[in-house]
Parts: C-alpha cells; structure tokens; sequence
C-alpha cells in the first residue's frame, strides 16, 4: 500500500470525517486505516472517472492520481459531477478542474492529477506504487492497454462502461480472474456510444457505485466480498444482470495466459489518431511528445486574421469556420467539427505544422 494523506491527528472534527463509514461493521477502524494508505490510479476524468474520484475522495482514500486528456465543455455538465459552468466557459482541463473540487471536497487527501492522453508511456510512469487501477474511459483501445498493464504488474483493474440506460462493471485480479481480453467476444461488452445513443447520469451513477464498493472491498483488506461476478444492467428497461465468467479464462490468452506477450502495449496496436466519445471530434496524438509554446501558438493564429483564439496556460483553442481545434503543450490535438481523420489530420497540419 502506497503512504497516503489521512492523518487521523488534529480536530475532533477531522477525526469525526469518516465516523460513519468506521461504524459499518466489516470496515471499521482497521479497514478506514487501510484505505487512508493506499493509492488509487483513475484513468479518465469524464462522467465514470469523476464520479469514482468524488466518492473514493470522500471516502479516504489517502491518494488519488486521475489521469484525463480533455477540457471541460458545456454537454459535459450534464452527468460530470465535479465540473461547473465556469470550468466550462473557460476550457479548463478535466483533470485541473477536478483536482480543484477534490481539493475542496478533503484536504486530507494527496490528489495527483496529468493533462494527458494515457497511453503505455504514460501508464508506466503512473503507476508507481499504485494499489488499484479504475476505468473511467470512453474506449476498448484504452482498456485493453490498462488491462495488459494491470497483467503485467499484477495491479487489480476495474472495468466501467455505460452508454444509455445500460451500464457494465467487472472487477480483474491478474492471476485469479479471466481478464478483458479473455471477455472479448465471450460476453456483451456493448458496442454503443453515447454519441449514437445518448446517456442519462443515472447509469453512470450505477456504473461507479458498483466500481467503487468494490474498490473499498480490495482496498480495506476484504477480497472474499468481490462480487466476483459481470454486472450489467439497464435502468430503463428494469433489467439487472449478473454473469458467471470464470470459464471464460483462457490459458493462451495473449494478456494473461502463461505465455502472455502483452500484445496491447505495443505500438502498432494502438492508434495514433481516434473520434472522441460524445460528439463529432478526433483525437490526434503525434508520434513524439512535443513541447510547445502556446504563447507563440496563440500569437501565430491570431495574426492569420481568419479564426477566433481562445487560449489558458493549458491549451489554444482555434475555431475557423465549422471547425474548432485545441491543442495542448504535448502536441496532441483535438479537432471539433468532424469525424474524418483524415480532414482532422489536414486540419491538424494545416495550422500547428
């Protein structure tokens, strides 16, 4: 367990914090005192990763890192419980957003928070001294390369995802459980997006309930209360489902059989360019992160005299006719207004080079 920032030493009020959570009887002092030392790793700062890193905030966990590589925008606030209107007039980062509100939530907790698109670089420099990883992505790409990590270093995952009324969670122990990949094609992982299907918040509200109980049952010393079961449900439709996957463990899987290669933390499985979640953007990530003045960005843009800038000491927004592009430090891009990447890509070149 990683050292965390619950000092039960100071006011009464302070000690008073988690008195309710102490009382419930299978987690106690001794279980609280467990949480308060351990480290969590939330990859995704959108409606799941918010809602986790709220409640796990909440709770005590005495360190949270949250890893997000968007800004806040107006649809948003709809079902991302951390973010305000101003976080959405000005474009802050997800993750800079959040580490403001979990900040004012409890004092006590050490929150690292990344302006970045996690990909396995990125993974293998967050999860020093991580305990458990938490899904609050939007795509297979990215969950396959965190269950390969989770495979790799042996950290516990839990997997998220809703769309509609229709949400899924499954908690993997490298070594114990089938992991993501062995699911793939064994049960209804779900191909829907919340951009052909819409959401309501209380599916991610059910999503992140049943992520973080489990969460508070690995990280308190509890393992033998895991569900140990796919949940899946559809609020709308009344219906509530849980799936035995046990047998669908595979001793040649690629991610965690006995002669795993890990085949999705390498480069040519993973893309360099994706249509974001929601809405009709793409993602481009360049081959080799940059380090970029936006400063000067900003000036330049501005002088060609054909589009509106908008910039923050996080990003450079550009809108030009239909289109909006955002770029951060790290060279990376979105381009709103579009979901051909290759007109993104044109876009891209045409004014950042």
């Amino acid at each position: 367990m990683a050292s965390g920032g619950n000092d039960r030493k100071g006011t009464s009020d302070v000690f008073e914090r988690y008195s309710r959570q102490e009382r419930f009887a299978p987690l106690g002092v001794q279980g609280q005192t467990k949480l308060g030392e351990s480290h969590v790793l939330i990859v995704g700062a959108g409606a799941l990763g918010t809602s986790i890193a709220e409640t796990l905030v909440r709770a005590g966990v005495g360190h949270i890192t949250l890893a997000d590589r968007d800004y806040v925008e107006w649809s948003n606030l709809q079902r991302q419980q951390l973010f305000t209107e101003h976080d959405a007039a000005e474009r802050l980062p997800k993750a800079i957003a959040a580490k403001r509100r979990l900040e004012q939530i409890n004092s006590l907790v050490i929150v690292d928070t990344y302006v970045l698109d996690v990909r396995v670089e990125e993974m293998e420099s967050l999860i020093s001294d991580v305990d458990l990883i938490m899904d609050g992505t939007d795509n297979f790409d990215t969950r396959l390369m965190i269950n390969d990590i989770s495979q790799k270093y042996k950290i516990p995952w839990i997997y998220g995802g809703c769309v509609g009324s229709y949400g899924i969670t499954y908690t993997i122990l490298p070594g114990d459980t089938p992991c993501l990949n062995c699911l793939l094609g064994a049960v209804p992982l779900g191909g829907d997006t919340c951009d052909t299907s819409g959401i309501i918040p209380q599916a991610v509200q059910m999503v992140t309930a049943n992520q973080t109980v489990e969460a508070l049952k690995l990280l308190s010393g509890h393992p033998e209360a895991l569900r140990r079961k796919l949940l899946s449900f559809d609020l709308w439709r009344n219906e509530y489902v849980t799936i035995g996957v046990d047998s669908a463990k595979k001793e040649d899987c690629l991610s965690c059989g006995s002669q795993a290669t890990y085949p999705y933390l390498s480069a040519s499985n993973l893309e360099k360019s994706d249509v974001l979640c929601g809405r009709d953007s793409v993602q481009i990530r360049p081959a080799q992160r940059q380090s970029l003045n936006l400063e000067t960005i900003a000036l330049r843009l501005s002088n060609l005299r054909e589009g509106q800038v908008q910039s923050n000491p996080f990003l450079v927004s550009f809108t030009v006719g239909s289109f909006r592009l955002v770029i951060f430090p790290d060279g990376r891009a979105l381009v709103h207004g579009t979901k051909d990447v290759t007109e993104a890509r044109t876009l891209y070149h045409r004014y950042f080079g």
